[in-house]
């Protein structure tokens, strides 16, 4: 990065907070929770637009288009993604489906990992396709030519996870990039499984990237949000006026307040979980009772070359296949202490999380069977507590079984 500007580590504490005064001849270290729905503005202005409202000005007026906390929050996770512009909204799930309805109109064609989170999947079949008439080819972009082979005339929109949820499969970014610019089509990448610190899709030919910041960039599974990065200033129009206007879904400023303040030790988290994660997948990997362990930084993994050269980090999160049946999974699990069963990953806290009856139990059968969601695979989201304490933990599991 621009030493100008900032390395990671310091943007990460810093950026986006210093200027917001309060009052003249007060600045506070940390930005605080701006909490008002409305602000009194100075005088009747006839020239006055509120899609033309400066909030690096300090011209606020509702706090649905702009909030002082937010518009701090937005600032740093642009530097962080590498964009220009940056928009946190009320979840994930609402940053996708902004950043998709920004990018395609009726009769528009999406080609998208069929390994997508399944939320993401849902939104495009059952409300972009079945009510909006956008339609969508799922392959396995793994194989960038399988990418390139469904891309039509009317392809408006390529829609990627790197890697995915839960077998962390991995797609050649810069490779795809190539194919969408040959469309004049919009790439967009969820970066939610590593976030900006080990992986920056707009730095590899990404148009849009977006983070369910409840994970990673917040850190501390208190608080729901999501945000959007890019460094089309026509695109980010368009997401402005959804935003704002369109569908009215931004983040709230005390989400917004917790996760600045949870992006200030986002680079010592993620060495962390990322350290963690690599010496769990090598103790699993090395167990006679496992069949599998899903993790890029294993040189196993058959993509390992890919994430090293398009990732600076691995993660924290990795899957493991048990050679056991259900029940014995259930032992597994009931066995750990430290390793709570829950959905949700990226906290400080690990957690383990079984795909088949939690996230992925809407599919069935025969979709797991064809996703590779069996009933053997389990989902960890290594945290950041000692790592002897999280080996002799699924040690401790493993002999249950």
């Amino acid at each position: 990065m621009n030493d100008s500007v900032g390395h990671f580590e310091t943007l990460a504490v810093t950026y986006g907070e210093r200027g917001q005064r309060p009052a003249e001849g007060v600045e506070d270290v940390a930005v605080p929770v701006h909490l008002a729905s409305t602000y009194a503005v100075p005088d009747i202005d006839p020239d006055a637009s509120l899609e033309t409202l400066d909030p690096d000005a300090g011209e606020f007026f509702y706090s649905r288009l702009s909030n002082p906390t937010r518009n701090a929050l937005e600032h740093r996770l642009a530097a962080l993604c590498g964009g220009d512009h940056a928009l946190a909204f009320a979840s994930g799930t609402a940053a996708i489906v902004t950043a998709i309805s920004a990018a395609v109109e009726p009769g528009d064609h999406v080609v998208a990992f069929e390994d997508l989170y399944g939320g993401t999947k849902s939104m495009l079949t059952r409300f972009f396709e079945e009510r909006l008439g956008v339609t969508t080819s799922f392959v396995d972009a793994r194989d960038t030519d399988e990418v390139a082979a469904a891309m039509r005339e009317e392809t408006a929109l390529v829609w990627m996870e790197s890697p995915t949820n839960p077998l962390l499969r991995l797609c050649d970014m810069e490779a795809i990039a190539a194919i969408a610019d040959e469309y004049d089509a919009t790439f967009g990448v969820d970066n939610t499984f590593v976030g900006p610190y080990f992986q920056r899709p707009l730095e590899l030919g990404a148009d849009v990237v977006v983070h369910s910041t409840t994970k990673y960039l917040n850190g501390h599974s208190d608080s729901i949000g999501g945000a959007l990065a890019t460094n089309d200033d026509v695109y980010a129009e368009e997401v402005t006026f959804l935003q704002r206007v369109g569908m009215g879904n931004m983040l709230a400023p005390f989400d917004a307040y917790l996760t600045l303040r949870g992006l200030k030790t986002l680079p010592l988290r993620m060495d962390k979980h990322a350290s963690n994660a690599q010496a769990v997948a090598e103790f699993l990997e090395a167990d006679s009772r496992v069949s599998a362990v899903h993790y890029p930084g294993l040189e196993s993994h058959p993509q390992h070359e890919l994430a090293t050269r398009q990732m600076s980090g691995y993660g924290g999160v990795l899957s493991v296949e048990l050679d056991t049946d259900l029940d014995g999974v259930a032992r597994f699990v009931a066995a750990l202490d430290h390793f709570p069963l829950a959905v949700s990953l990226g906290g400080v806290e690990s957690l383990v999380e079984h795909p088949a009856t939690m996230t992925h139990s809407p599919l069935t059968q025969a979709d797991r069977d064809f996703l590779g969601i069996t009933d053997g695979l389990l989902r960890i989201s290594v945290g950041v507590e000692h790592e002897d304490d999280l080996l002799s933990d699924l040690a401790r599991g493993l002999d249950a079984i």
